[in-house]
């Protein structure tokens, strides 16, 4: 990377940092954000600074292990950046900072599944996890938390997201902050203190009577999944009504393997192996071991480019009742 390249991405760090400040997602000097620039480097803001008022000189270049290329005191917070570059290798982008609402949010409850449909598809179940020092020093359950999602609540604390750009990570920041904010107003209007998001458990830690696991992408998963969806009674009344008629491809990244799924009022009238289809998902195999584990949701895992959806996304929007019944079912085909 040339030296206007890392030019470019100071200035993009300050553009955030002030993009945060306005939005009122950080405070003082609060928070810290950094950016990959290849398998060795890292930018990374220096500590006790404000991200509202950032200048280049606050941005320090430094190793992915955590030591500074410039003069300079790196964030005290490195140890968190450095450790998500090294365990999740195609993020480029990470954004830590003490939002209000969530902080107040996390404060009292454990998890945050939103009840307004944009920020669920977006965020799906955020988890809080229990932090017992000012600065991140175990950084392990972050990571296993962010291994399903790629923005976590640190309690008592803040804030951390990951994505491939920092705009990515702010919008994540952002949605999350507005989801807590929207639980709080909700909880003023219905002058109930007991009522929580985390009521709506419809669609999240779903039981299954099915005690077998499929191997991934086996014919015997296949056949499993076209007969529990032309079984459901639930999915043929939302099928019909929404009249879904589609042609659904899933595609595992490392094989290439692929089966198109062709619905018709939301039955699966014939599958095929051709990924020229109307939409198409692909995944690595962690992300579809996730999904079909009740780990990830498939809906979140798009938004948050974790999977690749190819075809019209507002035209599937309108199919999201039935997709979310099939995505259901999907679990119900766990894998070994």
């Amino acid at each position: 990377m040339n030296d206007n390249e890392i030019l470019n991405l100071r200035k993009n760090i300050i553009s955030i940092g002030r993009l945060l400040w306005e939005k009122e997602l950080v405070s003082g000097i609060n928070g810290n954000i950094s950016v990959r620039l290849d398998e060795g480097r890292i930018l990374i803001t220096a500590s006790q600074t404000c991200l509202g008022l950032l200048k280049e000189t606050d941005i320090l270049l430094a190793t992915i292990e955590g030591e500074a290329l410039e003069e300079g005191v790196i964030s005290n917070e490195k140890l968190l950046h450095t450790s998500i570059y090294k365990n999740f290798v195609d993020t480029q982008a990470v954004i830590h900072t003490h939002t209000p609402y969530a902080n107040g949010y996390f404060l009292e409850q454990k998890s945050l599944q939103s009840r307004i449909f944009e920020c669920r598809v977006y965020l799906g179940e955020v988890k809080g996890i229990e932090q017992n020092t000012p600065a991140v020093t175990d950084v392990a359950p972050v990571l296993e938390a962010l291994k399903v999602n790629s923005i976590v609540a640190l309690r008592n604390h803040g804030v951390v997201s990951m994505g491939k750009n920092l705009f990515d990570c702010f919008l994540l920041v952002q949605c999350l902050e507005d989801a807590a904010k929207v639980d709080a107003i909700s909880k003023l209007y219905s002058c109930n203190v007991q009522r929580t998001t985390n009521n709506d458990t419809s669609h999240v830690g779903r039981s299954t009577s099915h005690e077998k696991k499929y191997k991934l992408f086996s014919q015997e998963q296949i056949d499993e999944i076209v007969r529990l969806v032309n079984d459901d009674a639930a999915l043929k009344d939302l099928g019909a009504k929404t009249q879904m008629t589609m042609v659904l491809a899933v595609k595992l990244d490392e094989t290439g393997q692929v089966y198109g799924f062709h619905f018709e009022n939301g039955q699966i009238v014939n599958v095929d192996n051709n990924e020229d289809s109307e939409f198409l998902i692909s995944a690595p195999e962690s992300i579809w071991r996730a999904v079909f584990n009740q780990e990830i949701d498939p809906f979140v895992a798009t938004t948050q480019k974790k999977m690749d959806l190819r075809g019209d996304f507002a035209k599937i929007s309108k199919w999201y009742a039935p997709c979310s019944r099939i995505f259901e079912l999907w679990t119900e085909v766990p894998v070994e």
